[in-house]
């Protein structure tokens, strides 16, 4: 963990507020969840985009994060939402109270954890009728795949063009990233159809283009 936290301290000094893979689907995340929450958490919050979001929508947000940097920079972009308490905090350790939360979000965050742990974690976290929703990334192994990768690759670089104006990212973030990912790994799609069907029967896990999963679950 205290790797994760070195790399994505430097990525956080990298981080501007432009497009990425993961904002690209922050609507389709914000359709799952509910209109109105009392209580609501962001895992692995980052800088705090999506926190944002969902501060929009929720009396309370509590948005977490292993990186020191990533809450500091949060933090100073979320002046205008003091309904967000963002604290550096591990995942796997926090005490989280049961039974509380409206809404559990979890973006990017879940490959760096082991899945069966902290799946049951935000289970417990989640109130009777509040819904979990996770985006991340997985690996794949499949041939629908394979024959997709370039399709995704040419979309992935037409919406950073339109996005940003520029095809990629800086130098400095991309060799950010290349050093994060030496120690990265990504559950296959069918590892976490197993899990899910164990821990949160009945949960949707949809497969999207840019290289990324989702899972959406509403406790009963």
């Amino acid at each position: 963990m205290s790797t994760i936290q070195s790399d994505f301290d430097r990525i956080a000094l990298l981080s501007g507020e432009g497009w990425d893979h993961n904002g690209h689907y922050h609507n389709l995340l914000l359709k799952r969840i509910p209109s109105r929450c009392a209580a609501a958490i962001d895992i692995g919050c980052g800088t705090g985009a999506f926190s944002r979001l969902l501060a929009a929508r929720s009396d309370r947000v509590l948005a977490i994060d292993l990186s020191p940097q990533m809450i500091r920079i949060a933090r100073e972009r979320s002046t205008q939402y003091p309904n967000i308490d963002f604290q550096v905090a591990d995942a796997l350790t926090y005490e989280f109270p049961a039974n509380h939360f409206d809404c559990v979000v979890s973006i990017a965050t879940l490959h760096h954890l082991p899945l069966e742990v902290v799946l049951s974690k935000m289970k417990e976290m989640l109130r009777v009728n509040g819904v979990l929703a996770i985006l991340d990334l997985f690996q794949a192994n499949e041939l629908s795949d394979i024959l997709a990768y370039p399709i995704a690759a040419s979309v992935s670089l037409l919406l950073c063009l339109v996005k940003t104006g520029r095809l990629q990212s800086s130098r400095a973030v991309r060799e950010a990233w290349a050093i994060h990912g030496e120690n990265d790994s990504y559950p296959t799609l069918s590892h976490l159809r197993q899990v899910c069907a164990d821990v949160l029967p009945g949960a949707k896990i949809s497969k999207h283009l840019l290289w990324r999963y989702s899972i959406t679950w509403k406790k009963d």
